[in-house]
């Protein structure tokens, strides 16, 4: 073979090749026969210098958690003025969530004057989620810092199967992505020693340049690919968490909006009964900025990083009341109706859905 053909030969490997950031000249690789050509990965000596993402996770708001006592209603319910009273309303069969406020002898009261019966309830306190989001370092990263999405083990290579002596990834875990590799149209990213995970599998934060448009100090970026909502102070961001946004039929929209108004508490519902039809009271630390959509606590899933709502953004409750507490600073009181009051979010996706 000639010199000029095996030039091009290893050209053309080491183009399939993306480092996040670019990995050195003494690295490990896979498979052996072909090290000289095209390295996988980052040395071992280099993932041992950094071994965690360099982030400080929020303590989980255990008090802001456990302030309800949250109910989920199965099937359509008969609302009563009192135990064993007269029917006053009713709700339909639908995805609906109340907040208890008493019981006694078989009935909970969810609302002032307003009892139904404990058989058509069911507790879901359990499924609150402890995610949290992170406060990112002043300077940034080394290595871009991604959350797994789903239990997993990693594969020893790109392209190969799980292998379990890899050790067990939990959802929702911090990993670095020291290196990236193009495989048959899928991006395999390094998370440690002789360990890779499919691009699917991990949510990635991804800071991005502040738009031109954005008139505030303080600003918020929703990525809907990542499923990652970013805060930012200037230019720095300073804090990122997993999000679920709305799903393809109540799609959350693309664009720069500004958060108007804000509250503590709000009921929420929507759909058409015997469709999507949705009831959900008093969710938790809510920021509107586009129509009806908003930024808010969730309690009725542990789904971040996954798309689920009917156009709102979805965090978990302690990640909700960072961020609510961090806007209240500039919008200065509990709610506004002043458009321009609020810090922009920017709403938009690094990559496209298949």
């Amino acid at each position: 073979m000639n010199r000029k053909l095996i030039m091009v030969l290893i050209v053309s490997l080491l183009a399939m090749v993306i480092y996040l950031p670019l990995a050195s000249a003494n690295v490990d690789c896979f498979p052996a026969e072909t090290c000289d050509d095209m390295p996988y990965g980052i040395s071992e000596a280099e993932i041992l210098s950094y071994p965690e993402p360099n982030v400080i996770p929020l303590d989980v708001d255990t008090e802001a958690l456990d302030d309800r006592w949250y109910q989920q209603i199965t099937g359509t319910i008969d609302i009563y003025d009192n135990p064993n009273g007269q029917i006053i309303g009713k709700l339909d069969s639908g995805f609906n969530f109340v907040t208890a406020l008493n019981s006694q002898d078989g009935w909970t009261q969810i609302n002032t004057g307003q009892w139904v019966k404990s058989e058509s309830l069911a507790t879901t306190n359990y499924i609150i989620s402890r995610f949290t989001g992170v406060i990112l370092p002043d300077e940034p990263l080394p290595y871009p810092m991604a959350w797994a999405l789903v239990n997993l083990y990693p594969s020893s290579a790109p392209g190969e199967s799980p292998l379990e002596s890899n050790g067990l990834v939990y959802r929702y875990t911090r990993v670095n992505l020291y290196a990236a590799v193009e495989l048959n149209g899928e991006t395999w990213y390094q998370i440690g020693v002789g360990k890779w995970v499919l691009q699917y599998h991990v949510a990635r934060i991804l800071p991005v340049q502040r738009p031109a448009d954005v008139d505030t100090e303080r600003w918020v970026s929703i990525d809907l690919y990542e499923q990652v909502a970013i805060a930012y102070e200037g230019m720095t961001p300073v804090f990122a968490t997993l999000v679920a946004s709305g799903m393809a039929d109540w799609p959350t929209n693309e664009g720069l909006f500004h958060i108007f108004f804000r509250t503590l508490r709000k009921n929420m519902s929507g759909g058409t009964p015997g469709d999507d039809f949705y009831y959900l009271e008093e969710v938790p630390w809510t920021m509107f900025f586009d129509e009806g959509r908003a930024l808010h606590g969730a309690y009725w899933h542990d789904g971040f990083g996954y798309r689920r709502s009917h156009g709102c953004v979805n965090l978990s409750i302690t990640d909700a009341h960072w961020l609510y507490k961090w806007v209240a600073e500039t919008m200065g009181s509990n709610a506004s109706s002043d458009i321009e009051d609020g810090p922009a979010v920017y709403v938009y996706s690094s990559g496209l859905y298949q």
